[in-house]
């Protein structure tokens, strides 16, 4: 699926995406990444299964008011040990299949909030 921004911007958008696959900007991206306003990050994270604390340790780092974590096809939940960086740093976090994780970035970023996309595309 395509999806169209409705003014030119300098913020990352998502474009498209599709199984195994994002779109930012009309770049194609096929491993997990960290998507933020200015700028994209690579994720070491190859599926769902392999999250750990580190992994949210790195994206309470980053400082955004929220995480959005696309899980895949599916919607799943991290287990409250590994996203402990998260809560104690007073940083949101919604858990959501990709798709709807792409979709409501494009919205936030577009309400000029302070979001990332962490999407497991493995």
């Amino acid at each position: 699926m395509k999806l169209h921004a409705s003014a030119p911007s300098r913020r990352n958008a998502f474009t498209g995406y599709g199984e195994g696959y994002v779109m930012v900007n009309a770049v194609r991206h096929e491993a997990s990444l960290i998507v933020l306003a200015e700028r994209i990050l690579a994720w070491p994270v190859p599926r769902f299964e392999a999250l750990a604390a580190e992994h949210f340790a790195s994206l309470a780092a980053l400082r955004p008011e929220v995480v959005l974590l696309g899980t895949g096809a599916r919607l799943r939940f991290p287990h409250a040990s590994i996203t402990a960086a998260l809560t104690a740093a007073g940083i949101g976090l919604e858990a959501m299949d990709t798709q709807a994780a792409c979709r409501t970035y494009n919205i936030l970023v577009a309400e000029e909030r302070v979001v990332a996309a962490a999407l497991v595309l493995g």
